[in-house]
């Protein structure tokens, strides 16, 4: 079993995360035209805390997770709320194709755990209509102290450099800014930046 789907059951209960997911739909919502009739992505939603805080915004919106006891809580919250236009799907997009298109792929704090990011970002081009928009939440460079020495993930961001690749990638009109910042019990702080770019 993954950490994550170790995690699954008690994600909801730290105030951090929807706090952070309260910033983040804040920040997206003022930086990209959203439309109703969007249907959106949500890549790595976890027990899908963002996509239940923008439901009302768009036509539909996917759920993709490859860790299965997180999509069990997504479909748990769909069957709750009645939700019927959100479409969890247990998948892992680093692996395989999904044939489908989105106007809008979002994720937050997922691209660190991703191996090779450059070659996802060149998918999730691929998987938007045209015009499509990419929104990136994620954390600014840091030292390792945010997930500690045994996990094994990329420390955080430079947006810039960031942004260079989804220019290489066929990206435009890219913007980024702060919009949240995670403290730790130590003390520590770590900004989380929202990076988004249109096809």
């Amino acid at each position: 079993m993954s950490e994550f789907d170790a995690r699954a059951r008690e994600w909801d209960k730290d105030k951090m995360h929807l706090d952070r997911s309260v910033a983040i739909a804040a920040e997206l919502e003022r930086m990209i035209p959203l439309d109703p009739s969007m249907k959106a992505l949500e890549y790595g939603a976890g027990t899908g805390i963002l996509s239940f805080l923008l439901k009302d915004r768009f036509s539909e919106i996917t759920l993709m997770d490859n860790s299965q006891e997180m999509i069990k809580v997504c479909v748990e919250k769909t069957e709750f709320y009645q939700t019927n236009h959100i479409l969890p799907i247990w998948f892992d997009l680093e692996h395989k194709d999904y044939d489908h298109h989105f106007d809008i792929i979002y994720n937050q704090m997922v691209l660190h755990h991703v191996n090779d990011y450059e070659a996802l970002i060149y998918t999730f081009y691929s998987m938007l209509n045209p015009e499509g928009y990419l929104a990136i939440a994620d954390l600014y460079s840091e030292d390792g102290s945010f997930h500690g020495p045994d996990v094994k993930v990329h420390l955080g961001f430079d947006p810039e450099k960031l942004s260079e690749i989804l220019r290489i990638a066929g990206f435009k009109n890219i913007e980024h800014k702060p919009c949240f910042e995670v403290k730790r019990e130590s003390g520590l702080k770590y900004p989380v930046f929202l990076l988004v770019a249109q096809k």
